[in-house]
């Protein structure tokens, strides 16, 4: 357990933080994370939309720096505790606003740290776009797999400061997310396990995204959970069958995880089944789905 002292529990905070009863003192960051929802992401249902309370957490904002850079994040946490277990909760293409705030909130009841990293910010702020083409066009287009790989890496040391347990990390993420812990699940040695929430698998190779998750299944690190709708537009089951071919043969040459990544589609379900504030909710798939990650994290040494 990290000692008092080191100011690693969620009562010191350190400079650039806050937490909700603070923040007015708010200064590190341009916009609040996780307030509201991105205006790309209309229409809104509100009927739907889940409202995680944050009794019994420790919620806020920081920043840690990651190449001269101050990268933003949302946490949330078990108030009053240390040596917790550390769950990455990675964007959709929307960026942190309200519902992936939401989703860390859930984690962190369930006894986690959870932290989602601003992963745009660099390249702009997606709260700011009305429109999706310009958000792809003059944003998330411009976004380098690298540079993302090198922020969760700093995600995950600043959760190790901050009372986290770095031998015991998780990543699950949504849409883009999902390709993101596909990639990091494959690249890094720092993740004990991924859930990924319809991710893309497959894809064209550029200088900023020259690899996709099928490109590296050969050498994944961690085994990862794909949950998937059967009724995704943009991601046919004939990709997820690509991804499990490729899985299939390197479990064959003695990789143990991809031997031990799995699966899970539901049949009508479509893209973005987990986004409760969208049309595209489906809450028994969701809450299935949820339920399979908690279970997940467990069964691979994350809690």
């Amino acid at each position: 357990m990290l000692a008092h002292d080191q100011k690693n529990d969620f009562d010191a905070l350190l400079p650039g933080q806050t937490t909700e009863a603070g923040a007015s003192r708010r200064t590190a960051l341009k916009a609040a994370l996780g307030v509201g929802y991105a205006a790309t992401a209309m229409p809104i249902m509100a009927q739907t939309a889940i409202k995680t309370t944050s009794e019994g957490l420790k919620t806020g904002e920081a920043t840690y720096e990651v190449n001269g850079f101050k990268v933003p994040v949302f946490f949330a946490a078990p108030a009053g505790k240390t040596n917790l277990p550390v769950v990455l909760v990675i964007q959709e293409i929307f960026g942190v606003h309200e519902y992936i705030a939401d989703t860390a909130r859930r984690f962190a009841k369930a006894g986690y740290l959870a932290i989602a990293p601003e992963l745009y910010a660099r390249q702009g702020d997606p709260s700011t776009y009305n429109e999706m083409a310009k958000l792809m066009a003059e944003v998330v287009s411009k976004v380098p797999d690298a540079q993302v790989m090198a922020d969760l890496d700093g995600a995950v040391k600043w959760a190790a400061a901050n009372g986290g347990n770095a031998k015991k990390v998780g990543i699950t993420g949504f849409c883009w997310g999902g390709r993101i812990t596909w990639l990091y699940a494959e690249q890094s040695k720092n993740v004990k396990a991924g859930v990924a929430w319809y991710g893309r698998l497959v894809g064209q190779p550029s200088a900023l995204t020259p690899k996709h998750p099928v490109d590296l299944a050969a050498n994944i690190q961690a085994p990862v959970l794909g949950l998937y709708g059967g009724q995704d537009g943009g991601i046919p089951l004939t990709t997820v069958n690509q991804m499990k071919d490729a899985l299939a043969e390197a479990a064959a040459k003695g990789n143990k995880a991809a031997a031990a990544s799995e699966f899970v589609v539901y049949p009508q379900a479509p893209h973005a089944f987990h986004a409760d504030y969208r049309p595209s909710y489906r809450k028994d798939a969701a809450d299935d789905g949820f339920k399979r990650a908690l279970e997940w994290f467990k069964s691979h040494g994350v809690a």
